[in-house]
């Protein structure tokens, strides 16, 4: 498994071949909301940037955690590889 906080290069490169990625929320009943997205990684900043309208459910589902912040997860595959 890899540490995103000191990632190897081989993860880097991964995240740089832009591949379809699955966006998790969790919906106010607390039940997943999963969906097929575009990120992009910023691995300086500690950042994942989800590429998406601003009147989507997911949108919807981050808003509604409030203050506190919404647990997410991003997961980008392909083949045997995947990065979480």
């Amino acid at each position: 498994m890899a540490d995103v906080r000191n990632p190897t290069p081989e993860y880097l490169a991964f995240w740089r071949e832009r591949h379809v990625c699955t966006l998790t929320t969790l919906r106010p009943d607390g039940t997943p909301h999963v969906v097929p997205v575009g990120v992009t990684y910023d691995p300086e900043a500690g950042v994942a940037r989800v590429i998406t309208g601003k009147g989507t459910r997911k949108v919807a589902n981050i808003l509604a955690a409030g203050p506190e912040g919404a647990r997410v997860a991003v997961c980008q595959m392909h083949k045997a590889r995947w990065a979480t």
